[in-house]
């Protein structure tokens, strides 16, 4: 099992930032939320790479920069820890994107916690869709 998150898996580009926004649907387990939408642009088959993953912490909720960073830190350590979950159930190339949405200060157990609920509320949701 591969725990790493290299630079091929980050979501960077523009085009499929702005796709996600535009046509993106989104799944939520407060104060998490993912939105999602298959992608094939930027994605390089010759990596088999499956998944394009962005974060994301509002500065409305955290107005210093070292919070944001904090929290993004976490959501990217969980990610990693845990997109197993992810690459086990997807047949297709998505993109993701990955918000903290609360002003909360939740501790990196309950971020983990959230985040397996999440994506397997995600891939429950794309079982029950047929895709």
């Amino acid at each position: 099992m591969d725990y790493t998150y290299p630079k091929h898996e980050k979501l960077k580009s523009k085009k499929t930032i702005d796709l996600l926004f535009s046509e993106g649907k989104s799944v939520s387990k407060y104060p998490l939320r993912l939105v999602y939408a298959p992608s094939s642009y930027g994605i390089d088959a010759t990596k088999n790479q499956q998944i394009k993953m962005g974060v994301s912490v509002s500065k409305r909720n955290f107005k210093h920069a070292v919070d944001r960073n904090y929290f993004k830190r976490i959501l990217r350590e969980t990610y990693r820890l845990n997109k197993h979950l992810l690459q086990d159930g997807l047949k297709e190339p998505y993109a993701f994107m990955f918000f903290y949405q609360t002003k909360d200060r939740l501790t990196y157990a309950e971020i983990n916690t959230k985040t397996i609920q999440l994506f397997e509320k995600f891939l429950h949701q794309m079982n029950t869709n047929g895709i």
